[in-house]
């Protein structure tokens, strides 16, 4: 009995929004953590853009000032989630909520800013299925990569500008690196953005070594995206014969061969 009132009781937390608001995930531990992430989104933020840049407290940090100021911007998205728990996760064991499941392996500031990318991406690509659902397939495919294309370069292109005013950044053409610079930093998004909506998003849930398991597969699929940029493209802007590297390929496959 005890088993039956658990799994009425998860049906019953894990939807009821998606027909309300087609912003929200149908699932109520992902709906939940969310709302936390976009919630969350503006402390970090204020706190790294709105205190350390403009008072140019990093001109005195050190290595240690940079881990403390990453620690305090990510670790409450590990802990507040571990005591304020939503009603959908209050039934479900820790391995099993949503916001365990979000891309924990990227480092502090990373992970804090990822978790408002890949939020924003949910719900807005929800929104989009929910309102191109009754066009064709191919039309909603269309859509829905033109709107991943287009959501991955404004993010590129709106963290390249957030930190161009940073003075120990250098850039070789400033011009170039916004307008082809962030296509190719959108990449990442490219891949991310879909894989990531992915997850709970259906009725059946995910486990932690699937959501592993997709992570590295994502993060091959971008290495080999960006490793057929610099083979075909190559670097955005001219690089002088005297910076380039002397043979092409992996470094330690020369030193290896010289070795032998």
């Amino acid at each position: 009995m005890t088993a039956v009132r658990r799994q009425a009781a998860a049906k019953r937390g894990g939807g009821g929004a998606a027909g309300k608001n087609a912003l929200l995930a149908a699932d109520g531990s992902k709906r939940w953590g969310e709302k936390f992430f976009l919630l969350y989104t503006p402390f970090w933020l204020t706190l790294c853009l709105g205190v350390v840049v403009p008072f140019k407290l990093y001109e005195s940090f050190t290595e240690l000032e940079y881990l403390v100021l990453g620690l305090v911007s990510t670790v409450p998205a590990f802990l507040i989630p571990l005591f304020l728990v939503g009603k959908a996760d209050s039934i479900r064991s820790l391995k099993d909520r949503y916001w365990v499941k979000v891309p924990h392996t990227t480092f502090l500031l990373t992970h804090a800013c990822f978790l408002f990318y890949h939020m924003a991406s949910n719900m807005t690509l929800r929104r989009l299925r929910h309102s191109t659902a009754h066009l064709p397939q191919s039309i909603r495919w269309l859509f829905e990569a033109a709107w991943i294309l287009a959501l991955s370069y404004f993010i590129a292109y709106l963290e390249t500008l957030a930190i161009a005013n940073f003075p120990y950044y250098e850039f070789v053409d400033r011009d170039i690196m916004y307008k082809v610079g962030s296509l190719f930093y959108a990449i990442y998004f490219l891949v991310s953005f879909p894989m990531f909506s992915r997850i709970d998003e259906k009725a059946e849930k995910w486990d932690l070594p699937r959501v592993a398991v997709d992570a590295l597969g994502a993060a091959m699929l971008v290495t080999i995206i960006l490793d057929l940029w610099r083979i075909f493209l190559g670097p955005i802007v001219p690089i002088p014969e005297s910076r380039r590297c002397a043979q092409p390929g992996l470094a330690w496959f020369h030193a290896q061969n010289e070795s032998v």
